[in-house]
């Protein structure tokens, strides 16, 4: 059975002690979606949305990555990483639907889960943010894990 990981033997949080794990290659990739309202249709541009703040999908997968950076600086007890790799992909699936995914990468002796959910969820509210001014019904979700190695277990969602 798991333990929670983040409360000690006096029942306080605390950050997870990872000084005694190996450093070993740590994955993880996570998506989110955001549904799309008709009125969104008109900022449609091939495949990319395009507002007057500027190119959303360009702009969401530079936020995403920033924040799958800073996650240590929003998220309580997530270690400081060096990031060694971040990808944000976005994909319009349809008029109506957009598909975010964010992979990190990082040799630690802790896993980059939390960044990747951080920059997939950060990215998805950057296009909520360029796209607000067309309607307020745009609606985010669901985020989850996709998948996560290199460390005590891996993981991956079955599609």
């Amino acid at each position: 059975m798991s333990e929670i990981t983040h409360i000690d033997a006096q029942g306080r949080p605390t950050m997870v002690d990872v000084s005694a794990k190996d450093v070993s290659l740590r994955e993880a990739a996570a998506e989110c979606f955001v549904q799309l309202p008709a009125e969104a249709k008109v900022a449609i541009s091939g495949d990319q949305l395009v507002t007057k703040k500027g190119p959303v999908f360009h702009t969401a997968i530079i936020a995403g990555t920033m924040a799958a950076r800073r996650t240590h600086d929003l998220i309580p007890f997530c270690h400081p990483l060096n990031i060694e790799k971040c990808k944000v992909t976005i994909d319009l699936e349809s008029d109506d639907r957009v598909r975010v995914v964010c992979k990190v990468a990082v040799h630690h002796r802790t896993g980059v889960e939390m960044e990747a959910l951080t920059g997939a969820s950060v990215a998805a509210l950057t296009i909520y943010d360029m796209l607000k001014g067309l309607s307020h019904d745009i609606v985010i979700g669901p985020i989850q894990l996709l998948s996560k190695s290199g460390g005590r277990r891996d993981f991956e969602r079955s599609p």
